[in-house]
């Protein structure tokens, strides 16, 4: 019996999977390299999920999703799974010094509010205080 690197593909290996190259990660475009990840930091991750906790134990939110890109960060909220996104609360740090760099976004694409602090933009998805 011959012996073999882990790196060949055996016949009972799944069919048409990729194995991964041995050697050095191909290196980035010469033009990203400096380009930094837009993320939500701790305190507005804990606002963001303070509302969002809320809206989960009274049923009306069901499931998120976080979206790092370039140049914003996004947290989607979802009523199923399945579905698109009920809202969106995005960062953009380019609009900060313009019209406030997080905004609530609804699934129809309509910018419910925009503005500087992140709470008070995030008050529009509460739902109002009723008198019983």
């Amino acid at each position: 019996m011959s012996e073999r690197t882990s790196a060949e593909p055996r016949s009972s290996d799944h069919a048409g999977s990729v194995v991964p190259f041995p050697g050095p990660s191909p290196t980035p475009q010469s033009g990203s390299q400096g380009a930094a990840q837009i993320a939500f930091d701790r305190q507005e991750l804990r606002t963001i999920f303070n509302l969002y906790g809320r809206m989960v134990a009274e049923g009306e939110w069901r499931d998120y999703a976080l979206d790092f890109r370039r140049d914003k960060a996004v947290f989607s909220i979802y009523r199923r799974t399945s579905e698109m996104p009920l809202y969106r609360v995005e960062k953009d740090p380019k609009l900060a010094r313009r019209q406030g760099a997080y905004a609530v976004v609804a699934a129809t694409g309509l910018v419910m509010k925009r503005g500087t602090d992140l709470a008070r933009v995030l008050s529009v998805l509460e739902k109002p205080l009723r008198a019983v």
